[in-house]
């Protein structure tokens, strides 16, 4: 057996809902991402998780402690698996976005958010640290968002950054496997879990999302 990290997204808030952009602003879960988030750890608790970090951001430590109860593990804090952060567009709906910064928007670059690299560099970063503390045999659930797990798997994987886009999204409260082989890290399941209900994210202004 080899190291697995579990990079699990956070359940439904009311902002994903209304498809406002998150980012750092600490949206809790609705009632329906309190559900999502229990059926993900009935789920994720049959693989017998090692260890369980999250986001320091309500709705993802809310996703990672329904976890956590029904493993009996208690769920580390890490401000560095934080969601991409969104700047002046935060709380704005996409709409609103694309119509007061439409160049932004088609680049999806917030005015004094963060750089994509910058968010894949601080993810990633904290997912090697934290499987360091686990066995070679074992196993962490990483609970972040939807655009910061797709960038530090990316980074992880050491795409290239013109690939990362080949990467979709994430549903509310889907996972994502990583396994460390003898050359790196390696991507088993990607956006399982909830399958086939539509992706939320702020990811990509090309969807409808979180």
């Amino acid at each position: 057996m080899s190291r697995r990290v579990v990079c699990l997204r956070h359940g439904q808030t009311l902002w994903n809902v209304e498809h406002r952009f998150q980012g750092h602003s600490d949206i809790p879960l609705d009632e329906t991402g309190i559900a999502q988030a229990t059926r993900a750890a009935s789920l994720l608790a049959a693989l017998r998780p090692s260890k369980i970090v999250s986001s320091d951001l309500q709705r993802a430590f809310d996703t990672a402690s329904a976890l956590g109860r029904v493993t009996r593990l208690d769920v580390s804090v890490d401000k560095d698996l934080r969601e991409r952060g969104g700047g002046q567009w935060e709380g704005l709906t996409r709409e609103e976005i694309s119509r007061r910064w439409p160049r932004e928007f088609t680049n999806w670059e917030a005015p004094g958010g963060e750089v994509v690299t910058d968010v894949a560099d601080r993810v990633s970063s904290a997912i090697r640290r934290w499987a360091a503390e686990i066995d070679s045999d074992g196993l962490l659930v990483v609970a972040s968002h939807g655009a910061a797990i797709r960038l530090g798997i990316a980074k992880l994987m050491n795409l290239p950054q013109e690939l990362w886009p080949a990467l979709g999204g994430l549903g509310n409260c889907s996972w994502s496997v990583l396994e460390e082989g003898r050359t790196g890290w390696r991507l088993l399941e990607h956006n399982a879990g909830t399958l086939p209900e539509p992706v939320s994210s702020d990811d990509n202004p090309e969807v409808t999302q979180d």
